[in-house]
């Protein structure tokens, strides 16, 4: 029998612990980088799993049932567990450090062009039938296929060796803002 069962995987006790330490669904789905909507279903599986609510909400507040006051501690014991295995499996080398970015661009740099055939590929009115986050869900899945999610560049003399019409884009293709993290692998020598 597997520690946790199918609702109680790390990531929904992570969920359920943004969800208890904010009081408020929109700030820990931000947190654990899910749409509030997918935050919830994690939470009702985690719920499901348990056989008791843990949380008890409404549109304008959310409070922890008292099974989840009991759920908390030991939810927080079990991630803090986590946390110390994977540093014990690191042999105590320091994580990744977590940067925020934030990216700005000139439309006359690309953007004006690139976005509207984009639409035009992907448009939201085309008669999706997957929009279970929205008219801009499937769009954006299909989007992201076409302009993929990963990128090698090269680094020369601590510069990025980018031709001279060469550039960078970073397109958030969903309508709503979201939080993204990027995530930048530096391979090879600083000189």
């Amino acid at each position: 029998m597997p520690l946790l069962s199918r609702g109680m995987d790390i990531d929904s006790l992570r969920c359920f612990d943004a969800v208890a330490t904010t009081l408020r669904f929109r700030t820990a789905a931000a947190r654990v980088h899910l749409s509030p909507a997918a935050l919830s279903d994690r939470i009702r599986r985690l719920e499901e799993d348990l056989g008791a609510r843990v949380l008890n909400r409404t549109t304008r507040t959310v409070a922890l049932t008292d099974a989840g006051q009991r759920l908390l501690p030991l939810t927080r014991g079990v991630l803090g567990l986590i946390d110390r295995m994977s540093s014990a499996a690191s042999g105590g080398a320091a994580l990744p450090a977590r940067y925020e970015l934030t990216v700005g661009i000139r439309q006359e740099e690309g953007l004006d062009w690139l976005c509207p055939i984009l639409d035009r590929l992907a448009p939201q009115s085309f008669g999706w039938t997957h929009d279970t986050e929205g008219p801009d869900d499937m769009p954006a899945h299909v989007k992201t296929m076409l302009t993929s999610a990963s990128l090698q560049i090269p680094v020369l003399n601590g510069e990025m060796a980018l031709g001279t019409w060469q550039a960078i884009y970073l397109i958030e293709h969903r309508s709503r803002p979201h939080r993204r993290e990027i995530v930048l692998q530096f391979i090879g020598a600083s000189k």
